[in-house]
Formats: structure tokens, C-alpha cells, sequence
């Protein structure tokens, strides 16, 4: 599978968003576990997670024990996969999400997913949600504070702008690795960031980079350039907007959510699809 750079670590160009596995609608464990395995099976080597990915307020961090379970239960195979997690959104329980972006919560919170993930440090820890109640630097400079501790390999962050981008490499002292930011064929407001790491040279993770749970399958519907341009290669429309999305720059990193394991199979397949720089232009318009 076509690689990318995080860090220090080659990673598959695609990468398994785990969300949709421990939210509403999630499916049955034994199902999210093999939809795990296949996207192991399939060549992928990154996986995205957060503490909020779950349900009710009793279970903080499903998400993360449910992906520190697969990968126990795949055995040695699973050795190369770097897990992102996320800390500093939060979910009461009653369907909204707060934030917290105290520095001392952050590191709190942390050493947590740590502990459910299993793992004696985090390969990539990363600010999930600015909080207006607290100064972007004081919450990134817990993710300072955390690699100086060895808690944590590599930081990031995400849902940030090109201003917080550029603190968040000054408290980080030029260690900051990814930003996560939401992008897809419907949402392209992130173009001025996913531009900004290019030139910094650092990863950029799209989001729902297929338009999210509830929108991808329309993808199709409302926005028929990326339909066409599957017809013309007998590939699936969800391929192609992976696709030109890897296009767009070399340190792009769609993560798609998956519940499915045919899901998880048709996304890791849109590394070997070629788009012709006509192809490109096209959907980027």
C-alpha cells in the first residue's frame, strides 16, 4: 500500500477512523473487531481514535479499548500500526459534546488512554477541540509537556486554523506532526490549513473525508463530478474522493470512518487508483 510520513513513521496512506464503531448506531462488537482485522489485512497501519468516541457518560474511551483489543487479538501483525488518540472533547452522555482544555486535564486524560489502549506510550496524541475558556497555548502546551514526559511519541492537533497551526509549532518547539482537520468533497473550508502543512511539510488527516456518517452516501448525488469520473474507471465514487484527496498534496492522510469490513476494504483500495491530472482539476472544481 502507498505510504505516508507522521513524524518520524511511514504510515499507510489511508487510515481507519474508528468513531463510528462506538457511537450511535455502533455495530456489535464482534463486527468492529473484524472490521479492524480487515483493515490490518488490507495494508493499513493507521488507526484514529479519541477517549470522546463513545455513547453514555459510563464509557469514556470505548473506542480505544475496543481498538487496544483488536490489536492484542490480531497478535504480532499489528506491531507497525500507530493509533492517534485525541483528548479535550467530551461527551456528557446526552448527545452534545463540551470541551476541556485545561493543561492538567489534558495530561490527566492522556495517561488514561494510555492505560485502555495498553500501551506504555501513545504514538500520537493530539488536541482534539480548541477551548475558548482556555488559552490555545496553555492546552498545547500540555502536549509539551506530555512528549517531554515520554507519555506520548508524537503531538498534534486538531479542528485548529492556520493561526493555531503556527503556536502550536512554537510551543512545541517545531515538534508538532499532524493536524486533523475536517475536509472532504462537501466540506473543503480546510483548504487554507491542509495547504499551510503542505508547505510545513506536516500531516494532514482529513476527517469525514467522505462527507461523514450521515452525508456519504450521497456523495454521488451531490456532486457528480466524482461519480463521473468512477464511471470512467470502474472504481467506486467513495474511491475516487480518496483519491483526489491523496492528490492534492504528498502529506495528506484521509482517515474514513468504518463499521463494515467491506467498507474499511473498498477505502484502502483507493491508494492504488491513479487520477489524471485532468481528473484532478476536474473534481477540484
Amino acid at each position: 500500500m502507498l505510504q505516508r510520513t507522521i513524524g518520524d513513521r511511514s504510515v499507510s496512506a489511508i487510515g481507519l477512523g474508528g468513531m463510528p464503531m462506538s457511537i450511535e448506531g455502533r455495530p456489535e462488537v464482534e463486527r468492529s473487531i473484524a472490521t479492524i482485522h480487515a483493515a490490518l489485512d488490507a495494508g493499513v497501519t493507521l488507526i484514529d481514535t479519541a477517549d470522546a468516541y463513545h455513547m453514555g457518560a459510563d464509557e469514556v474511551g470505548h473506542n480505544e479499548e475496543l481498538i487496544g483489543r483488536a490489536l492484542r487479538e490480531y497478535g504480532s501483525g499489528a506491531g507497525d500500526v500507530l493509533v492517534a488518540t485525541k483528548g479535550g472533547h467530551l461527551r456528557p452522555g446526552d448527545g452534545t459534546w463540551t470541551r476541556n482544555g485545561d493543561p492538567e486535564y489534558l495530561k490527566r486524560a492522556a495517561k488514561e488512554s494510555a492505560r485502555r489502549l495498553g500501551v506504555d506510550a501513545i504514538g500520537l496524541y493530539q488536541f482534539h477541540r480548541p477551548d475558548p475558556q482556555v488559552p490555545y497555548a496553555e492546552s498545547v502546551g500540555a502536549i509539551r509537556d506530555l512528549l517531554d514526559e515520554g507519555v506520548i511519541l508524537m503531538g498534534g492537533i486538531s479542528n485548529a486554523d492556520v493561526a493555531q497551526i503556527d503556536e502550536a509549532r512554537e510551543v512545541l518547539g517545531g515538534r508538532l506532526v499532524s493536524v486533523q482537520n475536517q475536509f472532504s468533497p462537501a466540506f473543503r473550508s480546510s483548504q487554507g490549513e491542509l495547504e499551510h502543512c503542505a508547505e510545513l511539510g506536516i500531516a494532514f488527516l482529513p476527517w469525514s473525508p467522505l462527507g461523514g456518517i450521515k452525508d456519504a452516501k450521497d456523495l454521488a448525488d451531490r456532486h457528480g463530478a466524482f461519480q463521473e469520473v468512477a464511471d470512467e474507471l470502474g472504481t467506486s465514487v467513495y474511491q475516487v474522493a480518496l483519491a483526489w484527496e491523496l492528490a492534492l498534496a504528498p502529506i495528506v492522510i484521509p482517515i474514513p470512518g468504518a463499521s463494515r469490513p467491506e467498507s474499511i476494504r473498498d477505502s484502502a483500495a483507493a491508494t492504488g487508483l491513479t487520477l489524471t491530472i485532468e481528473q484532478v482539476a476536474r473534481l477540484s472544481a
